[in-house]
């Protein structure tokens, strides 16, 4: 069975009760094989691995994951594809489907109950309506040696993003604190069922063990925040309600940065 044949795609959701792609959902399924392949490829997998997938669709990348990996955990919120990853993940037997929103879940307790000794990592096409509260979860959870995901192009420009181009921004400076961000390839809207409005992009990150430096992480994202509220006032007018012009005036100059310059122009170390 070719899960990334359009015709098989629609022979087996034809199958299922009325079953209608939900926008809701971020519902695009792949229909270009060499997709899933190189996204499970790029993924760095071994027997060693335990693979977190979240949105497995009708299991396309889920089977190339478990071709791969040791076990796949893949959480799927649609209970209509039941029926459908039933059949399509049959034939192998280190993949776990689990039926709920990842959302609620606790992650390094499904991490510990289902992948017990392998080394974790996160491989998935994300729901793009939901990939920036995901992400966050994901980063927020510690739990993974590498994440790659497929995501919006312009989210994965943000994600890897440098200081001064255009999608800088706070979520690129989170991204950073708890990972090394690399863009892989595009994939373009041909590629899925039913086509998206937008094309898309693999980004792989090396999660960090540890934050990449020693200073209060609620401090410097409250700072982050207001840096990029209002991105083309100066840093010095940003910081205002965080602590007073006068007072971030002075921490400026003291690192050394002309007054005038705005958050948009530091890096995550600066």
């Amino acid at each position: 069975m070719d899960l990334c044949d359009y015709k098989e795609i629609q022979t087996l959701l034809g199958a299922t009760d009325g079953f209608r792609f939900s926008k809701a959902k971020g519902q695009n399924f792949l229909t270009a094989r060499w997709v899933p392949e190189r996204i499970a490829e790029e993924a760095g997998l071994d027997r060693s691995s335990g693979v977190v997938e979240i949105g497995p669709g009708v299991g396309c990348l889920t089977e190339q994951l478990a071709l791969r990996a040791g076990k796949v955990l893949s959480f799927e919120v649609d209970e209509r594809l039941k029926p459908v990853l039933a059949r399509t993940l049959a034939p192998y037997d280190n993949i776990e489907v689990v039926f709920g929103d990842v959302m609620e879940r606790d992650l390094a307790a499904e991490i510990a109950a289902s992948l017990p000794g392998l080394r974790p990592a996160l491989c998935a096409n994300l729901p793009y309506n939901i990939t920036t509260p995901v992400l966050t979860k994901i980063y927020e959870s510690r739990c993974f040696e590498t994440v790659t995901v497929m995501v919006q192009k312009e989210v994965a420009e943000r994600l890897c993003a440098a200081p001064g181009q255009k999608d800088y921004g706070a979520f690129t400076l989170l991204t950073q604190w708890y990972a090394a961000p690399e863009l892989l390839f595009t994939v373009g809207p041909e590629c899925f069922m039913p086509r998206p409005k937008v094309t898309s992009a693999v980004v792989r990150m090396t999660m960090r063990e540890k934050p990449p430096f020693d200073t209060d992480e609620r401090t410097l994202f409250r700072i982050v925040r207001a840096a990029f509220n209002q991105r083309r006032k100066t840093l010095v007018n940003a910081l205002d309600g965080v602590c007073g012009k006068e007072k971030a005036r002075a921490a400026i100059v003291a690192c050394g940065f002309p007054e005038t310059i705005r958050g948009e122009a530091l890096s995550l170390a600066d």
